[in-house]
């Protein structure tokens, strides 16, 4: 297409994936973040999202894939990087006059200690997220609303993408394989709850879509591969592609979830308020279904995923086995 973008946070699994797709697709891309030695190699920026507010790197379409992401956190940190810092990428996107911004959001707005299946976009209730990074998500998807009514600045495009996974995920599964390893991963309502995930490809082509398809201004968009599987039946296939044993603990949910709000209560006094080994919000993740309607964009974006879950899955286990360290447990 010939034009320039830029995109935040990639120097992160999604981020970097982002910046090649577009530069596949013959856009000129500036990667930017914090860690210079984990930007893809070509043009980058290096820097906080404060900095990045008063950069001169043109861009005719902003990518904003960095932020927070974590259970459990101070509320002065989220609204830093998630709310300020999206703010910040608002202010540089007009500065430089980009046509569009491309908001990467999560579908944890939509969290609830209950099952949820279909969830439209607009079947978001913010009176009661579960943790500061929800609450920090919809004040930043807040903030682009009243933005996008501006005629002057850039138009603007949510997504939220649903349990993104692939060769090099430093988040998901890594998580649920320590659980595995020290106490063998917790099933809660016997692992029927039906999760969404969503091939780190197929975000990088929402993303693309996202960029291009000009119906898409003012929109927010669930993106998942369109194939919700019970969490038990993700977890052994995932356990088997890595040849590890299929090791489960079996849990009472409310009693699991009842704990989870004790730990919360107590290392929010703690000194340093530590990290619980396990919430309220995790807790729901594992134990109910929320499955996300994703009709709006394709019918849209046209988006239509190009990798599965069970290639995604795939890839993740060869890419583990390459490691020494894969090589040694499988």
């Amino acid at each position: 297409m010939g034009e320039s973008a830029l995109v935040t946070g990639a120097s992160g699994f999604l981020g970097g994936h982002v910046v090649r797709d577009l530069r596949a697709h013959g856009y000129a891309v500036t990667a930017a973040g914090r860690r210079a030695e984990a930007l893809p190699d070509g043009p980058t920026f290096v820097g906080d999202l404060d900095a990045l507010a008063g950069a001169d790197v043109a861009a005719d379409v902003v990518v904003h894939c960095a932020a927070l992401s974590s259970p459990w956190g101070r509320w002065s940190e989220f609204e830093h990087a998630n709310v300020t810092g999206t703010a910040r990428v608002l202010e540089y996107a007009r500065r430089v006059g980009a046509r569009r911004l491309v908001h990467v959001s999560s579908p944890g707005i939509y969290a609830a200690p209950r099952d949820r299946l279909a969830i439209r976009e607009h079947e978001v209730d913010p009176s009661r997220p579960m943790n500061h990074y929800i609450r920090s998500k919809l004040h930043a998807e807040a903030l682009l609303r009243a933005a996008s009514a501006d005629p002057t600045g850039p138009e603007v495009v949510v997504l939220r993408p649903r349990g993104i996974i692939g060769a090099g995920d430093p988040g998901l599964v890594p998580r649920l394989l320590r659980v595995h390893e020290r106490v063998g991963v917790p099933l809660l309502h016997g692992g029927r709850g039906l999760v969404d995930l969503t091939a780190v490809e197929n975000v990088a082509l929402a993303v693309r879509l996202a960029a291009e398809v000009p119906g898409a201004a003012g929109t927010a968009f669930n993106i998942t591969n369109g194939d919700p599987r019970p969490f038990v039946s993700l977890l052994d296939q995932l356990l088997t592609g890595l040849g590890l044993p299929l090791r489960h603990r079996r849990l009472p949910a409310e009693l699991v979830y009842g704990v989870a709000g004790v730990l919360e209560a107590v290392c929010g006094v703690l000194p340093g308020r530590p990290e619980p080994p396990v919430t309220r919000y995790t807790v729901s993740t594992i134990t109910h279904s929320q499955t996300l309607d994703i009709s709006r964009a394709r019918e849209v974006l046209g988006y239509e995923p190009v990798v599965t879950v069970d290639e995604s899955l795939a890839s993740y286990a060869e890419a583990y086995s390459a490691t020494p360290g894969g090589a040694a447990r499988g």
